[in-house]
Order: C-alpha cells, then structure tokens, then sequence
C-alpha cells in the first residue's frame, strides 16, 4: 500500500473533536490543544451579528494554516435580539477600562446565552460526525464575568448533552466538554499557545476593529484588547498584532 494512503488510514482512525472556533486568542489556543491530544479537529465558527466579523476571517485562516480536518461556519443572527454591544451597533464598545473595573461584574459586551447556543450548535455537529468531545476555550479567570464561561455552566452543559440528544439516550457514549483553558490566566494562554506552535499574528481579538488604509487594526483600547496586550507582556512575548 501507497505511503500516503496509510498515512490517510492513520490520520481517519484519530477520534473527532469538535472546537469552536472564533478566531481569538483562546479558540486558537484550545484548537491546537485538541490536535495536540490526538484529536481530528473538525472546527465550528459561528457568525451571530457580530460588529467583529473579522475573527471569521482569522478562523478561516487558523484553520487552514492549522490542518484542521473540517471547518464549518454557521450563520445565527443574534443581533436581531440585541442586548450586547458586540452585537447592537447603538450600544458603544467600553473603552479604556482599568482592569478593576474590567473585573468588576458583567459587561455590556456579554450576549445573551451566546455560549449555551455555540454549544449546542457544536453538540449537534459532534453527533453527525459521531463525536463524544467538544472542545471550547473558555476561561474563568479573564476578568470577563461572563456567565457562560464557569465551570459550573460546562458541568450544566454536559449533564445536558447526554438527555438531549440520541446518542446519549441511547446510551452509546458519554459527551465530554473539554475547557482546557479555563483555569488559565491570559499569560499562561499565551505560554500555552506559544508551546503549541499557535500563529498568534492569525488571531483576531478586537471588539472594535478598525479599517485604516486598508488594513484592519486592534483599537488597542477595549476589554479583550487590554487584556490580550497584558497576557502578552506578562508572558514576556511580544504580540504581533497591529494596534490603531
């Protein structure tokens, strides 16, 4: 048998491993972890109203750069329910926020759910490849507040996945949420990532991206942005980024 087709053989006995990915620091980061595992990454992005469509290109091209086995983009329009300035364009981006008030309760740029609907689109897509494992980069020391991104809603989550879907009622596996960031600080995503062979210049953090010259630009000033900017200094790396 040809090389190259037993490499193929190899390469479909690896386990799927769905990992949302959105084209940010962390989604990159808990991708390259999943393949590091062993798994065969099929990626899911979601596109949901958000005003930083941006991160879609960044996912694209992480996914492309990165091997991944499948990448499939899903439209969800969340911005038809507005409440977030991620996703009502009337709602301004906070800006320059000092990491006290960064950590302080949650934020305007909290959407509704968002984490409960990428889940379930991502538990879907895990049961049409015949996948057990979802990979999702949240974590729960960022500052954020946000809700959806507790250990207690990923234990919620995958309590809900085994009575909510066919292979779980029928007892042919158990879904596991992996989170393996969680528990990181955003310097330690950095180290992690930068151990993993992560581009970081492919990523797209950016609540509020601007276009100069044609060129699209971190603002430098919003919640992820300074906190991005800080988990890189801690690190001790410098981030490749372009900021406004």
């Amino acid at each position: 048998m040809p090389k190259g087709k037993v490499r193929e053989l190899s390469r479909n006995k690896q386990p799927w491993a769905v990992v949302l990915l959105s084209g940010g620091l962390d989604s990159a980061t808990a991708a390259a972890w999943a393949q590091a595992q062993g798994y065969r990454v099929a990626a899911l992005s979601v596109l949901y109203g958000q005003r930083h469509k941006t991160e879609l290109v960044a996912a694209r091209r992480l996914a492309k750069l990165g091997g991944m086995a499948r990448h499939v983009e899903v439209h969800v329009d969340l911005n038809r329910l507005g409440g977030s300035a991620l996703t009502d364009h009337k709602i301004g981006v906070p800006k320059a926020r000092t990491l006290k008030q960064i950590g302080h309760g949650i934020p305007i740029t909290y959407v509704p759910a968002r984490n409960t609907v990428f889940l379930a689109l991502a538990l879907g897509f895990a049961e049409t490849l015949g996948a057990r494992d979802i990979v999702i980069g949240v974590n729960a020391l960022d500052y954020s507040g946000y809700p959806d991104c507790r250990p207690e809603f990923i234990r919620a989550f995958a309590k809900l996945a085994g009575l909510a879907t066919k292979a779980g009622v029928e007892g042919r596996g158990k879904f596991r949420i992996h989170t393996p960031l969680i528990k990181l600080s955003k310097a330690g995503i950095v180290k992690l990532g930068a151990k993993l062979g992560v581009d970081f210049a492919s990523t797209h953090s950016c609540y509020d991206p601007l276009r100069r010259g044609g060129r699209i630009l971190a603002c430098g000033r919003c919640d992820s942005c300074l906190l991005r900017l800080k988990g890189f200094a801690e690190a001790g790396r410098v981030d490749p980024l372009s900021y406004a």
